[in-house]
């Protein structure tokens, strides 16, 4: 199995918010261990490596690209 990237929400916006919500109040600095704690849980519950791995990237081609726009639009 693949990673999928489309919405498995019937309400994205209400998962979306979900998130938003749990990093309201907190530090920088515990709003960082609460994204790890939350990848590690959610990684775990995919169970596959290779899944894991194709997120990892994707997530890290984002960052660069959008790093890249930033920088185009300075």
């Amino acid at each position: 199995m693949g990673l999928s990237t489309s919405s498995n929400f019937a309400k994205p916006d209400d998962a979306f918010r979900a998130v938003v919500e749990a990093h309201r109040g907190l530090s920088d600095e515990h709003s960082a261990e609460l994204d790890a704690a939350l990848v590690l849980i959610l990684a775990n519950h995919i169970g596959d490596i290779e899944v894991l791995r194709e997120a990892i990237a994707l997530a890290k081609r984002r960052m660069v690209d959008a790093s890249q726009q930033q920088q185009q639009q300075q």
